[in-house]
Formats: structure tokens, sequence, C-alpha cells
């Protein structure tokens, strides 16, 4: 048994028909109007199980099924667009530290190298207590803004 079914409108299916035949849309957004249109059980037609829509489609079943929950859940607009990012990054590299870098990478390399390299950079900031912990990428892409 399906834990959740859509029952569309005749609005919204004529704007899901208006999003899939005409117009030029993101390629998930028809997508998502597709499945949506092939999974409503309002119509006369009978209902298409998960599996067959996903196959026809080409999508996995999990993607079916999350664009059936977003629509049950949240609405149409929820489940035709796409979903912001939630997760917040925070930037190790402020500018004090970028200075610290580039002048660092400026000057004399150790002893026993010939050049500063990125891990060697990563090292002599943290042993320098600037941060507690940096990773040798978090340093390319600080110097690269810089090049």
């Amino acid at each position: 048994m399906e834990k959740y079914k859509v029952t569309l409108s005749a609005e919204e299916r004529a704007q899901l028909d208006a999003i899939v035949s005409k117009g030029s849309h993101q390629s998930q957004k028809v997508l998502n109007a597709l499945i949506l249109l092939n999974c409503d059980i309002s119509v006369d037609q009978p209902r298409r199980p998960c599996e067959e829509v996903a196959q026809v489609l080409h999508v996995s079943t999990r993607k079916v099924e999350r664009v059936k929950k977003r629509f049950v859940e949240e609405g149409l607009d929820v489940a035709l667009n796409k979903q912001p990012a939630e997760r917040k990054y925070e930037y190790k590299v402020d500018g004090d530290l970028e200075a610290q870098l580039i002048a660092m990478s400026c000057g004399a390399p150790p002893e026993g190298h010939a050049r500063w390299s990125l891990r060697l950079l990563a090292r002599r900031v943290v042993e320098l207590e600037y941060v507690d912990q940096i990773s040798y990428e978090t340093v390319r892409r600080a110097l690269k803004k810089t090049s």
C-alpha cells in the first residue's frame, strides 16, 4: 500500500500539463511534473504503481516517492522546484589568515625544501596556532583566489 496519494485539482493538472508541453523549464521541474501527472489518482485512468512510473521515466522509485511526499506534505510549488541546501558552511580562512598564507608562501621555504608545498603551508599555519586544524585543500582554495 502506498503511503502518499497524489490527488491533483483541475487547476494543478492544467499547470503541470503546461510545464510538460511547452516553454523552457528546468529538466528536473519537468520530470517532477511528469511524476505527479502519472501518479495522480483523481483521473479515471487506472492508477500506476511507483515502480512502473519510475521505469517509464528512467528514475528511481525513491525519487518518485520523494516527489509524492513533498507534494502531499508541502504542496505543488515545493514538489516541483529544487530544495535549497540546508547545510551551512563556515569558512576557516578569513582575510587575516589569507594574508598570513600569502606572506608565508612568498617568503623563504623551510630548511630542506626548495619551495612551499600546500601541505607544508597547512602544517605551518597550525604550528603557529592561527587555526586549530586546516586541510591543504583549504589552503589551495585560499591561495588560488589571490593568484
